[in-house]
């Protein structure tokens, strides 16, 4: 298939207003709350779903050329969504490409992309949306910061050839920065939000938001942005805030400084999960709306596992202090997005969303459906997207995923995935597990069957 505008391929484009399919037979947990399904139709007309509903009244009124796919009573829900990764720090196209390939065919259907080099990522966004490679939506960040942060390595891997903090995707803020510029600037790279990091106090980041807003677009920040502590970053307005292990700043005793001089974490203050400031901040999000991109799980993974006894020793404090946190954020009515800031090893058949997810369960205190929720519906509210994916509704993108085993039983059945539909175009499990390089292959399982038209009318470290 051929990208007609550009003449480029697009072998993985999405599907074409016209060409309606339908999946019938489903167990459907859609994303809204309600109950999950059984005995229900999809129908999509392209890359939008046209209706759900019950089989049977679905049957009645399909066009005589539909493609119909039975499912059988698998279980269908929303496309994933992981609300915080990093495509190109520092860029590497063959493992961008190789990352976005995994998390497609893992039924994840959007990241966020929380600020990198965007020349590239931009590229990457491009290249996943018209199809010319496999890969979720990419909704990424233009980076703002104080001028101290700007000496990170990681700001010269993503301005190569460029000044660090004097491009429009990674801007240093100052007293006289033209704030209706520099917010134009970010949103002239095509990011979807800026990204709110260090070294800035809360006049600032109030001043951003602010802006950031005026122009539309929304703010997603650090928890604690470094000497703005959290309780300020959120009466700023920021959209959402990342990485739940920042929010022990918040009324810390030490002073906060800089981004590269934080005071001692409190471990033992938060260690029963009622810390009175925290709950009193959770409030206040919980009242304006502020989504926690926790990131609870990264601490326990293999890739900040770090080397020698002092670096597990930190991990594992990180790993404890993730679990309290997101757990309290969960009972105090937080919205919380399922983010990863990682990536398992490449050999992996699975995207570290898998276990980002099995961390709120057996950690957090959250059920499956809280859970699939957080990963469907919350992740498009953080990406700012809930009016186009997050749920399996008419009118919104045909994003699903098919799975043979009930996520709501055990959130460990998301990995029975045997096909992601993503704005429509079919992306089969098991043609990723034949083709991936290294990828071990679990065991076999059953894809859903396209039948015949005529035959069936009558009857989806912090960085």
């Amino acid at each position: 298939m051929t990208d007609e505008a550009s003449g480029a391929p697009a072998p993985h484009a999405p599907a074409v207003k016209g060409a309606v399919a339908v999946y019938r037979g489903a167990t459907l947990f859609d994303g809204t709350g309600r109950p999950a399904r059984t005995s229900t139709s999809i129908v999509i007309d392209g890359p939008v779903i046209r209706a759900v509903g019950d089989d049977a009244a679905i049957a009645e009124d399909l066009p005589a050329d539909a493609q119909v796919f039975d499912l059988d009573g698998r279980f269908v829900v929303p496309g994933l969504i992981d609300a915080h990764q990093h495509l190109a720090t520092p860029p590497d196209r063959p493992a961008a490409e190789a990352v976005l390939r995994r998390l497609v065919y893992g039924g994840v259907t959007a990241i966020r992309d929380m600020a990198d080099d965007l020349r590239q990522v931009g590229d990457l966004a491009r290249a996943t949306l018209v199809g010319e490679i496999p890969g979720p939506d990419i909704r990424f960040a233009a980076l703002m910061a104080g001028p101290g942060f700007f000496d990170d390595p990681r700001t010269h891997q993503v301005s190569q050839g460029e000044t660090p903090g004097a491009v429009p995707w990674m801007q240093a803020i100052t007293e006289d920065t033209d704030l209706r510029l520099a917010v134009a600037l970010a949103r002239g790279t095509h990011a979807a939000a800026i990204k709110v990091y260090a070294d800035l106090d809360h006049a600032t980041v109030a001043a951003i938001t602010s802006e950031a807003h005026r122009q539309g677009i929304p703010v997603w920040a650090h928890a604690t942005v470094f000497p703005a502590t959290p309780g300020q970053i959120v009466l700023a307005g920021a959209d959402s805030v990342s990485h739940v292990t920042l929010l022990a700043f918040e009324g810390t005793d030490g002073p906060l400084t800089s981004y590269k001089n934080k005071p001692r974490v409190e471990y033992e203050r938060f260690a029963a999960g009622d810390d009175p400031r925290i709950e009193e901040l959770f409030a206040l999000m919980r009242q304006r709306g502020t989504v926690l991109d926790a990131t609870a799980g990264m601490w326990a993974s293999e890739a900040l596992a770090g080397d020698g006894p002092e670096d597990a020793a930190r991990a594992a404090a990180n790993t404890e202090l993730a679990a309290v946190l997101t757990a309290q954020a969960h009972r105090a009515g937080v919205d919380i997005a399922a983010g990863t800031d990682y990536e398992t090893d490449p050999k992996d058949p699975f995207p570290a969303l898998y276990e980002e997810l099995d961390f709120l369960v057996r950690r957090c205190g959250m059920s499956p459906e809280q859970v699939l929720r957080s990963a469907t519906l919350i992740g498009a509210r953080s990406a700012g997207a809930e009016d186009v994916m997050g749920s399996v509704e008419a009118g919104k993108l045909a994003n699903f995923v098919v799975l043979e085993d009930d996520p709501l039983l055990d959130i460990g059945h998301l990995r029975s995935v045997t096909l992601t539909v993503k704005r429509g175009r079919r992306f089969e499990r098991r043609e990723f597990e034949r083709t991936a390089p290294g990828v071990e292959r679990p065991g076999r399982v059953r894809t859903p069957e396209a039948v015949e038209p005529a035959a069936t009318h009558p009857v989806e470290e912090t960085r």
